[in-house]
């Protein structure tokens, strides 16, 4: 029998200043593509430090080990900086985003993150561990694949940290990286477990942690 597994990510919540901009960029995004995503309850603007596949029966234990570090490592004291839009391409499409400055303090966070999680994680899943697919097989493809393969693409020296903003056609998020960009101080006072959803949303919520509680 095949295992019950989960999608999960292991994420910090922004501030208003990041969640303004975030919700800004959504708007216009939307407004070329209406058939993106809207930032919502089930599409949660954050920054990701996990995703990964895991049994859920095992979900519990990973709560416990991931909670001891985002509370002791008190992410929410953290002053990250905006400093770019990004996207992650898919197939003739792409995830638009605005990336994130990497620190050697998040860096360390994140590794910490990931090492607590290990025991836990599934080596892969398939779509039906997500809130819902996408009805279009060569984006469950790729959302599987970089689920995957996170701890080993987008992990340490290739972290990426974005808060995912919304879709659109490649040539449109080109276009946008072009743009001026203006750089801004952000926070993220909580961190939060979600069920992933489609287009690596997150969907559902599972548990937010307050480090500054």
């Amino acid at each position: 029998m095949a295992q019950d597994l989960i999608a999960i990510d292991v994420l910090l919540e922004p501030d208003a200043r990041m969640l303004a901009r975030a919700e800004a960029d959504n708007v216009r995004l939307r407004a070329i593509f209406p058939g993106g995503f809207a930032l919502d309850a089930q599409h949660s603007p954050h920054i990701t430090l996990l995703q990964a596949f895991v049994p859920t029966h095992d979900l519990v234990a990973l709560k416990a080990a991931v909670g001891a570090v985002i509370v002791g490592t008190r992410p929410h004291l953290l002053e990250l900086q905006a400093e770019r839009f990004g996207y992650t391409p898919g197939p003739g499409m792409g995830i638009a985003g605005i990336w994130v400055a990497v620190t050697p303090a998040l860096l360390e966070l994140q590794a910490d993150v990931i090492t607590a999680a290990a025991p836990f994680l599934a080596p892969t899943g398939g779509i039906d561990a997500f809130t819902e697919g996408h009805g279009n097989p060569a984006f469950d493809a790729a959302l599987i694949d970089y689920v995957t393969h996170f701890t080993s693409k987008g992990a340490g020296a290739h972290f990426e940290p974005h808060v995912s903003t919304g879709v659109a056609p490649t040539g449109t998020l080109e276009a946008m990286m072009a743009e001026p960009f203006a750089p801004f101080a952000f926070a993220c006072p909580t961190a939060a477990l979600y069920q992933l959803g489609p287009f690596g949303t997150a969907a559902r919520m599972l548990h937010r942690w307050d480090p500054a509680a």
